[in-house]
């Protein structure tokens, strides 16, 4: 067992530990924040498959976020008060069952991304950067101009959606689905990237043209990592919108986007645990130091700088540098 899946492995348990022991204590509360941590380290896994492993610097994943979290209040807002979502040109009523929302979610975003990604894919770099968030923008003042669906007050969905077999008001239970959730995305991301996609994803990312020098078509490749990316994200964002019972325009925010691409950073870029550790540490630094100070991201933005500067493997990879000292000393 090499190390890479050790730590991977080590950083999943923990976030399984700390929610388990919470339970144990009756801190209901501590299993909602692991819970948290979890969806939100999931959106991270799928911004992680774009950027990490095919360099694709997206700052619009929030588009996906939203998607997924708005999809979820439509259908279980129209499920409660018994209307349809749509009439024609075939009726799509309303639903609470988790199972058949969340293949809607990803749906949606899928569509969404490969609009998007055809578009943004034909830039790179800088660019690439600005259209992606341009489109996210773009959504962000149509969620915010949609009064059916609260406008910039958000929409509120007073019932947890349902999930077979499980109560899904119990926060061990929740947290349950979102770490299972969590890591068939883990095993997923892991499978593809050492497929041939994924080995072909990578190699666009390290040098385009010898890569289509050997025959392989950049665009597709990334176009599909795009879209598998946002479903990924989506799917996150359709657990945030039950975790609060509420969505809201600034789930498309541009700080949204900002801070999915933190978690990615912090744990460490194109390392398959990096985004899980880097939610963990976010969380946990806005639980402690929030009630403190208002400016406590400025503490989350020196570490983000020292990590850049002097870390670029992210807390991950600190962690292995630590390890591989540890067994030459």
């Amino acid at each position: 067992m090499n190390r890479d899946l050790i730590v991977n492995l080590v950083i999943f348990a923990l976030l399984v530990a700390v929610a388990l022991g919470a339970h144990v204590a009756g801190q209901g509360f501590t299993v909602t924040l692991a819970t948290k941590a979890a969806i939100l380290g999931l959106a991270g896994v799928g911004l992680n498959l774009a950027l990490g492993y095919g360099g694709l610097v997206s700052f619009g994943h929030a588009a996906f976020f939203g998607i997924g979290g708005y999809v979820t209040g439509i259908f279980a807002s129209h499920a409660a008060n018994g209307d349809p979502i749509l009439t024609l040109p075939f009726t799509l009523m309303g639903s609470n069952e988790m199972l058949g929302i969340w293949p809607m979610a990803m749906l949606a975003a899928a569509l969404a991304a490969l609009l998007i990604g055809a578009l943004s894919l034909r830039t790179s770099g800088v660019y690439f950067i600005m259209v992606t968030l341009a489109f996210a923008q773009m959504i962000y003042y149509f969620a915010i101009s949609w009064p059916r669906y609260g406008g910039e007050d958000g929409l509120s969905f007073y019932v947890r959606n349902s999930f077979p077999g499980l109560n899904t008001f119990d926060p061990i239970q929740y947290f349950a689905i979102c770490a299972g959730l969590l890591a068939l995305a883990l095993l997923f991301t892991a499978v593809v990237t050492q497929s041939r996609f994924g080995l072909a994803l990578q190699a666009t990312r390290q040098n385009e043209q010898r890569s289509t020098a050997v025959g392989i078509r950049a665009t597709p490749v990334r176009l599909t990592a795009f879209v598998l990316s946002a479903m990924i994200t989506a799917l996150a964002g359709a657990l945030y919108a039950d975790l609060n019972r509420f969505v809201s325009p600034s789930m498309f925010s541009w700080h949204m986007s900002g801070e999915i691409m933190v978690f990615v950073i912090l744990g460490g870029v194109g390392r398959l645990c990096g985004p899980v550790a880097g939610a963990a540490v976010f969380i946990l630094l806005e639980h402690l130091l929030g009630p403190v100070s208002d400016h406590w991201q400025a503490l989350l933005g020196l570490m983000l700088l020292a990590i850049v500067l002097f870390a670029p493997g992210g807390l991950i990879g600190l962690t292995l540098k630590a390890l591989r000292r540890t067994e030459h000393g």
